[in-house]
């Protein structure tokens, strides 16, 4: 493989989404010929109840449809999460909707949650040769009304369960219309009790507990953040993950692009994210896990997210600008 600084010129030049497309296709080939890599070594961290080989793992996003989990194990990571999937296909929302901000490290996405679907990434899982930790991250479709979101969810949980080492349940995304509603304390409450009775009937129909983790936004003010540690210790949630992409554009202001509409992620998000995490700490006072997602592209933005609170690091828009290679400097980095 080539070292990624010859090649990160001729990714950048390409427009983002064409470039993400030409990379998945690319790690579906190198995955069906090598098939799954091994994680780098490091002191196993057991969360949620299960044994991660390592603490850095692959945010959600990357993969959306699980057609690269093969090859993406090779990368070292301690555990991959593919997604987000909606019960039917959709495309997402209009092109262009990708857009980066090199100067800055940072990337601004309304993808829409485009994605083949659940029954389409099940097929694909099923396919892979990986037996690492798979966590699938599950949303609802654009035109399911608001007030029946459960019902999406129920329906990826369910199809996700029988495949998936934990679940994730995706309620941040800014680029589904009303999608953050669903963080609001009576909707959280009702939705969190919802899914963890299936989640309860699920385990006795197969015999095993997949855990389930939240995904949630960095847009939060101290209030929502308290309402949402509370729901989480209440309904038993086995883990959080904390953040999504950020509407703030503070971090940015003047940058190419930055008056894009979507989620900013990447170095700009950094700080935001890691607050968050620092406060759900607080609050949760280690009763469910953090795993902590948003601006890491180094060792060290891996080990601040630790020594924030976290348990876990997942890292995706760090990978456009520093390439695989961020994944050993980071398993090295966060080595406790």
């Amino acid at each position: 493989m080539l070292p990624y600084c010859l090649v990160k010129p001729f990714v950048l030049a390409l427009d983002p989404e064409t470039a993400h497309e030409l990379t998945i296709a690319g790690l579906r080939v190198t995955g069906a010929l090598t098939g799954p890599g091994r994680p780098l070594p490091d002191t196993p961290v057991t969360v949620m109840g299960l044994e991660f080989p390592n603490r850095i793992g692959l945010a959600a996003g990357l993969d959306k449809n699980g057609e690269a989990i093969d090859a993406l194990a090779g990368w070292g990571f301690g555990h991959l999460e593919i997604g987000t999937v909606t019960p039917r296909p959709q495309p997402g929302n209009p092109r262009p909707r990708m857009f980066r901000l090199p100067q800055v490290e940072g990337i601004i996405n309304r993808m829409g949650f485009n994605n083949r679907g659940i029954d389409a990434l099940v097929a694909n899982v099923r396919r892979a040769r990986f037996k690492g930790i798979l966590g699938i991250n599950i949303g609802k479709n654009a035109d399911t009304p608001i007030g029946r979101a459960a019902d999406d969810y129920l329906i990826g949980l369910e199809k996700a369960y029988p495949h998936a080492s934990y679940i994730t349940v995706n309620i941040s995304s800014p680029n589904t219309r009303n999608l953050r509603a669903l963080q609001g304390e009576a909707e959280l409450d009702a939705l969190l009790g919802a899914l963890k009775a299936k989640q309860a009937a699920l385990a006795r129909q197969h015999g095993k507990y997949v855990p389930l983790a939240l995904k949630i936004a960095p847009d939060l003010d101290d209030a929502q953040l308290a309402n949402i540690a509370d729901a989480l210790k209440r309904h038993r949630i086995d883990a959080v993950i904390a953040t999504n992409t950020t509407l703030d554009r503070s971090q940015v202001a003047g940058q190419p692009n930055a008056e894009e509409a979507g989620g900013l992620s990447g170095a700009p998000l950094f700080e935001g994210a890691t607050l968050v995490v620092k406060k759900l700490a607080a609050a949760l006072a280690g009763e469910v896990p953090i795993i902590a997602v948003g601006g890491v592209t180094d060792g060290a933005k891996a080990r601040a997210k630790l020594a924030a609170g976290a348990t876990l690091v997942q890292i995706y828009s760090g990978l456009v600008y520093r390439g695989p290679g961020l994944v050993r400097d980071c398993v090295s980095a966060t080595r406790r």
